[in-house]
């Protein structure tokens, strides 16, 4: 049985919209392309790695149409990697499969545990309206957070609002880079999220 991994760039607070640049779907976004001026050669490799290590991609919708046209044709790993696996685009619609090896899926509640049948490691990347199905089914094994020092105050957050309750287990070591990224590796775990009280008697005088 293969894995599902959710693979974010995410701000402190939780930010996750337009962290490459703009894109049709931003709007006005003030601050997209903000997780540029973090980069270095080493979390480069590191991200690098992590996408090789993947043979499926899941998508939601808007993330593939903008992989869709950028990815193909390219040369440098990443596109090389992301272009030889299949591409999994959850829709209730009618997408544009022109990207090589690219497969509708329309019921991920049924459809992405058999994925994780046929597959070693299916990653997700983007795709914040997909996630929330993901969390909601039960069906995410990891988070990859790749944490930027900035607050922005404003855009899509990885967890709005009624997300469906989780907990999580650190699985290795945070891992930090020079330019201030945190990566950090959580594994789901099974049950609702524990909860526990300070007794008055406890608090310290």
């Amino acid at each position: 049985m293969g894995q599902l991994h959710v693979n974010m760039t995410v701000t402190l607070d939780g930010v996750i919209q337009a962290n490459g640049g703009p894109t049709a779907q931003d709007g006005n976004f003030e601050f997209a392309g903000w997780e540029r001026p973090f980069g270095d050669p080493e979390s480069g490799e590191r991200l690098v790695a992590d996408i090789e290590g993947a043979d499926a991609l899941l998508l939601g919708r808007t993330t593939y149409d903008i992989f869709r046209s950028y990815w193909p044709g390219k040369a440098n790993p990443i596109a090389l990697a992301f272009n030889r696996v299949p591409k999994y685009v959850a829709s209730a619609g009618v997408p544009e499969l022109s990207w090589d090896n690219s497969i509708q899926i329309s019921d991920v509640a049924t459809q992405v545990p058999e994925l994780c049948e046929r597959h070693r490691r299916v990653h997700t990347w983007g795709s914040g309206n997909l996630l929330q199905s993901l969390f909601r089914e039960g069906l995410v094994d990891r988070i990859n957070l790749w944490v930027c020092p900035v607050v922005l105050g404003q855009g899509k957050r990885l967890f709005p609002e009624g997300t469906t309750a989780a907990r999580f287990e650190l699985v290795e070591p945070p891992k930090s880079f020079s330019r201030g990224v945190l990566l950090l590796r959580y594994q789901r775990l099974e049950g609702p999220p524990r909860t526990e009280y300070m007794s008055c008697s406890s608090t310290p005088v």
